[in-house]
Protein backbone atom coordinates (compact mmCIF):
# COMPACT_ATOMS: atom_id res chain seq x y z
CA UNK A 1 0.00 0.00 0.00
CA UNK A 2 1.23 3.59 -0.93
CA UNK A 3 0.79 5.94 1.61
CA UNK A 4 0.44 9.29 -0.18
CA UNK A 5 0.49 12.70 2.51
CA UNK A 6 -0.40 15.97 1.15
CA UNK A 7 2.26 17.57 2.42
CA UNK A 8 1.68 21.17 2.32
CA UNK A 9 4.62 22.43 4.36
CA UNK A 10 1.76 23.60 7.25
CA UNK A 11 2.08 21.94 11.54
CA UNK A 12 -0.70 19.79 10.71
CA UNK A 13 0.17 18.38 7.40
CA UNK A 14 3.41 17.62 9.39
CA UNK A 15 1.68 15.92 12.30
CA UNK A 16 -0.14 13.74 9.72
CA UNK A 17 3.21 12.54 8.16
CA UNK A 18 4.20 11.96 11.24
CA UNK A 19 1.46 9.64 12.75
CA UNK A 20 1.18 7.71 8.96
CA UNK A 21 4.53 6.74 9.43
CA UNK A 22 4.31 5.55 13.01
CA UNK A 23 1.40 3.82 12.20
CA UNK A 24 2.48 2.27 8.52
CA UNK A 25 6.12 2.60 8.61
CA UNK A 26 8.42 5.12 5.62
CA UNK A 27 9.05 2.35 2.86
CA UNK A 28 5.64 3.44 1.33
CA UNK A 29 5.42 6.41 2.52
CA UNK A 30 5.01 9.38 0.05
CA UNK A 31 5.49 13.51 1.19
CA UNK A 32 3.64 15.14 -1.79
CA UNK A 33 4.65 18.74 -2.25
CA UNK A 34 3.46 21.62 -4.23
CA UNK A 35 6.26 23.78 -3.23
CA UNK A 36 5.41 27.62 -4.07
CA UNK A 37 6.84 30.09 -5.34
CA UNK A 38 9.78 31.51 -2.97
CA UNK A 39 8.42 35.27 -2.94
CA UNK A 40 4.96 34.00 -1.34
CA UNK A 41 5.73 30.90 0.80
CA UNK A 42 7.92 31.73 3.28
CA UNK A 43 11.40 30.26 3.72
CA UNK A 44 11.02 29.10 7.15
CA UNK A 45 7.99 26.78 5.93
CA UNK A 46 10.58 25.52 3.16
CA UNK A 47 12.69 24.68 5.97
CA UNK A 48 10.00 23.38 8.21
CA UNK A 49 9.44 20.99 5.33
CA UNK A 50 12.74 19.89 5.02
CA UNK A 51 13.26 19.39 8.70
CA UNK A 52 10.28 16.94 9.04
CA UNK A 53 11.25 15.10 5.67
CA UNK A 54 14.72 14.25 6.92
CA UNK A 55 13.58 13.30 10.85
CA UNK A 56 11.27 10.64 9.11
CA UNK A 57 13.86 9.86 5.75
CA UNK A 58 11.84 10.44 3.46
CA UNK A 59 12.49 12.23 0.46
CA UNK A 60 10.16 15.55 -0.37
CA UNK A 61 8.21 14.37 -3.69
CA UNK A 62 6.81 17.73 -5.84
CA UNK A 63 3.67 17.97 -7.99
CA UNK A 64 4.18 21.58 -9.05
CA UNK A 65 3.05 23.80 -11.63
CA UNK A 66 5.49 22.91 -15.06
CA UNK A 67 6.27 26.95 -14.81
CA UNK A 68 7.83 27.72 -11.11
CA UNK A 69 8.17 31.24 -11.41
CA UNK A 70 4.54 31.78 -11.04
CA UNK A 71 2.76 32.75 -8.11
CA UNK A 72 -0.75 33.09 -7.50
CA UNK A 73 -1.46 36.39 -8.77
CA UNK A 74 0.86 35.41 -12.15
CA UNK A 75 -1.90 32.46 -13.17
CA UNK A 76 -4.84 33.90 -12.15
CA UNK A 77 -3.70 36.92 -14.63
CA UNK A 78 -2.59 34.41 -17.45
CA UNK A 79 -6.01 32.98 -17.05
CA UNK A 80 -7.81 36.10 -16.70
CA UNK A 81 -9.97 35.51 -13.25
CA UNK A 82 -9.70 34.67 -9.87
CA UNK A 83 -12.12 31.85 -9.86
CA UNK A 84 -13.10 28.61 -11.91
CA UNK A 85 -16.56 28.25 -13.21
CA UNK A 86 -17.32 25.92 -9.73
CA UNK A 87 -16.18 28.95 -7.64
CA UNK A 88 -12.90 27.18 -6.83
CA UNK A 89 -10.01 29.70 -6.46
CA UNK A 90 -8.13 29.46 -9.95
CA UNK A 91 -4.75 29.35 -8.39
CA UNK A 92 -5.41 26.29 -6.40
CA UNK A 93 -7.15 24.35 -9.22
CA UNK A 94 -3.46 25.84 -11.43
CA UNK A 95 -0.89 25.65 -8.78
CA UNK A 96 -2.13 22.55 -6.89
CA UNK A 97 -5.03 20.67 -8.19
CA UNK A 98 -4.23 19.72 -11.34
CA UNK A 99 -0.36 19.01 -10.94
CA UNK A 100 -1.87 17.01 -8.32
CA UNK A 101 -4.05 15.14 -10.17
CA UNK A 102 -1.49 14.53 -12.91
CA UNK A 103 0.82 12.89 -10.07
CA UNK A 104 -1.40 10.87 -8.69
CA UNK A 105 -2.46 9.18 -12.68
CA UNK A 106 1.23 9.42 -13.32
CA UNK A 107 2.71 7.71 -10.37
CA UNK A 108 -0.20 6.24 -8.05
CA UNK A 109 -2.70 2.88 -8.23
CA UNK A 110 -6.55 3.48 -7.03
CA UNK A 111 -6.07 -0.20 -6.09
CA UNK A 112 -3.00 0.49 -3.79
CA UNK A 113 -3.13 4.17 -2.66
CA UNK A 114 -4.26 5.43 0.20
CA UNK A 115 -4.40 9.54 0.60
CA UNK A 116 -4.34 11.45 3.59
CA UNK A 117 -4.91 15.12 4.52
CA UNK A 118 -5.00 17.25 7.25
CA UNK A 119 -8.31 17.95 8.25
CA UNK A 120 -9.12 17.68 12.20
CA UNK A 121 -12.60 17.08 13.96
CA UNK A 122 -13.60 20.37 13.67
CA UNK A 123 -13.50 20.47 9.77
CA UNK A 124 -16.33 17.86 9.15
CA UNK A 125 -17.45 19.32 6.30
CA UNK A 126 -13.72 19.44 4.52
CA UNK A 127 -13.36 16.00 5.43
CA UNK A 128 -17.04 14.84 4.17
CA UNK A 129 -16.30 17.23 0.71
CA UNK A 130 -12.97 15.69 0.14
CA UNK A 131 -14.21 11.93 1.06
CA UNK A 132 -16.68 12.89 -1.59
CA UNK A 133 -14.67 14.35 -4.12
CA UNK A 134 -11.84 11.53 -4.37
CA UNK A 135 -14.10 8.93 -3.71
CA UNK A 136 -16.62 9.68 -6.71
CA UNK A 137 -13.02 9.18 -8.47
CA UNK A 138 -11.79 5.89 -7.37
CA UNK A 139 -9.57 6.91 -4.69
CA UNK A 140 -9.21 5.92 -1.17
CA UNK A 141 -8.90 9.27 1.50
CA UNK A 142 -7.71 9.38 5.27
CA UNK A 143 -7.71 11.89 8.11
CA UNK A 144 -5.09 11.09 10.63
CA UNK A 145 -6.00 14.39 12.90
CA UNK A 146 -9.57 12.49 13.93
CA UNK A 147 -7.55 8.97 14.38
CA UNK A 148 -8.87 7.78 18.08
CA UNK A 149 -5.42 6.93 18.92
CA UNK A 150 -2.70 9.23 17.69
CA UNK A 151 1.42 9.66 18.73
CA UNK A 152 1.80 13.39 17.48
CA UNK A 153 0.64 16.57 18.90
CA UNK A 154 3.14 18.27 17.66
CA UNK A 155 6.76 18.93 15.97
CA UNK A 156 8.14 20.96 18.72
CA UNK A 157 8.29 17.97 20.97
CA UNK A 158 10.88 16.37 18.28
CA UNK A 159 12.50 18.93 18.50
CA UNK A 160 11.49 20.93 14.87
CA UNK A 161 9.98 24.21 15.74
CA UNK A 162 7.30 25.06 13.53
CA UNK A 163 7.80 27.60 10.80
CA UNK A 164 7.44 31.21 11.97
CA UNK A 165 4.64 32.65 10.39
CA UNK A 166 2.74 30.70 13.01
CA UNK A 167 3.50 33.74 14.96
CA UNK A 168 1.34 35.90 12.81
CA UNK A 169 -1.07 33.67 10.54
CA UNK A 170 -2.63 30.14 11.69
CA UNK A 171 -1.64 28.08 8.87
CA UNK A 172 0.70 27.76 6.46
CA UNK A 173 -0.54 29.17 3.11
CA UNK A 174 0.75 31.20 0.92
CA UNK A 175 0.92 35.09 1.79
CA UNK A 176 -1.90 36.83 -0.19
CA UNK A 177 -4.49 33.70 -0.07
CA UNK A 178 -6.78 34.70 -2.43
CA UNK A 179 -9.31 32.48 0.02
CA UNK A 180 -8.63 34.41 2.75
CA UNK A 181 -10.33 37.39 4.22
CA UNK A 182 -9.51 41.03 5.37
CA UNK A 183 -7.74 40.02 8.78
CA UNK A 184 -5.53 38.22 6.68
CA UNK A 185 -5.11 40.81 4.24
CA UNK A 186 -4.29 43.47 6.49
CA UNK A 187 -1.76 41.68 7.64
CA UNK A 188 -0.71 41.70 3.91
CA UNK A 189 -1.08 45.61 3.94
CA UNK A 190 1.40 45.93 6.86
CA UNK A 191 4.27 43.31 6.96
CA UNK A 192 4.41 42.99 3.11
CA UNK A 193 3.84 46.11 0.53
CA UNK A 194 5.20 44.08 -2.21
CA UNK A 195 2.58 41.11 -2.45
CA UNK A 196 -0.28 44.06 -1.43
CA UNK A 197 0.86 45.84 -4.77
CA UNK A 198 1.16 43.04 -7.14
CA UNK A 199 -2.41 41.91 -5.77
CA UNK A 200 -3.72 45.32 -6.48
CA UNK A 201 -1.66 45.06 -10.34
CA UNK A 202 -3.69 41.61 -10.34
CA UNK A 203 -7.10 43.16 -9.86
CA UNK A 204 -6.58 45.93 -12.20
CA UNK A 205 -5.59 43.53 -14.71
CA UNK A 206 -8.09 41.10 -14.92
CA UNK A 207 -10.61 44.01 -14.16
CA UNK A 208 -11.97 42.33 -11.18
CA UNK A 209 -12.07 41.70 -7.26
CA UNK A 210 -10.26 39.49 -4.96
CA UNK A 211 -13.00 40.19 -2.53
CA UNK A 212 -16.85 40.36 -2.76
CA UNK A 213 -18.89 41.89 -0.05
CA UNK A 214 -22.52 41.61 0.28
CA UNK A 215 -22.43 40.33 -2.92
CA UNK A 216 -20.55 44.24 -4.09
CA UNK A 217 -17.07 43.85 -5.34
CA UNK A 218 -14.47 45.10 -2.66
CA UNK A 219 -11.09 46.42 -4.36
CA UNK A 220 -7.40 46.37 -2.49
CA UNK A 221 -7.62 49.98 -2.72
CA UNK A 222 -11.16 50.65 -1.47
CA UNK A 223 -9.23 48.80 1.58
CA UNK A 224 -6.79 51.05 1.77
CA UNK A 225 -8.07 54.63 3.96
CA UNK A 226 -8.98 51.88 6.28
CA UNK A 227 -6.39 50.11 6.54
CA UNK A 228 -3.72 53.37 6.68
CA UNK A 229 -6.08 54.23 9.49
CA UNK A 230 -5.72 50.72 11.51
CA UNK A 231 -2.35 50.44 11.07
CA UNK A 232 -1.57 53.80 12.45
CA UNK A 233 -4.23 53.55 15.48
CA UNK A 234 -1.55 50.45 16.13
CA UNK A 235 -4.43 47.75 15.33
CA UNK A 236 -2.29 44.34 15.46
CA UNK A 237 -1.65 43.05 12.60
CA UNK A 238 -2.30 38.79 13.61
CA UNK A 239 -5.05 36.09 12.91
CA UNK A 240 -4.22 35.25 16.43
CA UNK A 241 -7.36 38.05 17.62
CA UNK A 242 -10.71 36.53 17.05
CA UNK A 243 -12.44 37.40 13.58
CA UNK A 244 -15.10 39.33 15.39
CA UNK A 245 -13.24 40.73 18.22
CA UNK A 246 -10.32 42.18 15.92
CA UNK A 247 -13.13 43.63 13.82
CA UNK A 248 -15.09 45.27 16.40
CA UNK A 249 -11.91 47.00 18.48
CA UNK A 250 -10.95 47.93 14.78
CA UNK A 251 -14.20 49.66 13.67
CA UNK A 252 -14.62 51.32 16.96
CA UNK A 253 -11.08 52.44 16.48
CA UNK A 254 -11.11 54.13 13.05
CA UNK A 255 -14.59 55.75 14.12
CA UNK A 256 -13.29 57.44 16.91
CA UNK A 257 -10.13 58.53 14.64
CA UNK A 258 -12.80 59.91 11.80
CA UNK A 259 -14.92 61.19 14.23
CA UNK A 260 -12.05 63.46 15.53
CA UNK A 261 -10.63 64.35 12.51
CA UNK A 262 -14.03 65.78 11.46
CA UNK A 263 -14.52 68.25 14.58
CA UNK A 264 -14.55 71.69 14.08
CA UNK A 265 -11.82 74.11 15.20
CA UNK A 266 -11.86 75.58 18.30
CA UNK A 267 -9.20 78.35 18.04
CA UNK A 268 -10.60 81.98 19.61
CA UNK A 269 -8.75 84.90 17.47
Amino acid sequence: MQHIVCYSGGHSSALVALDVAHRYGTKNLVLLNHDMHFSVEHADIKRFKRDVADHLGVPLTFASRRNATQDQFDVCVESGAFKVNNGQELCTARLKTEPFMEWLAANASQDDSTIYYGFDGNEQDRIQRRAGIMGAQGWKTDYPLIWLERKHDSTEALGIPRPCTYSVFKHGNCIGCLKAGWQHWYIVYCTRPDIWLKAKWAEDEIGHAIHWDDGQPMYLEDMEPKFAAMKAAGIPATEHIPHQRFWAQANKIVRINLVQQALPCECIL
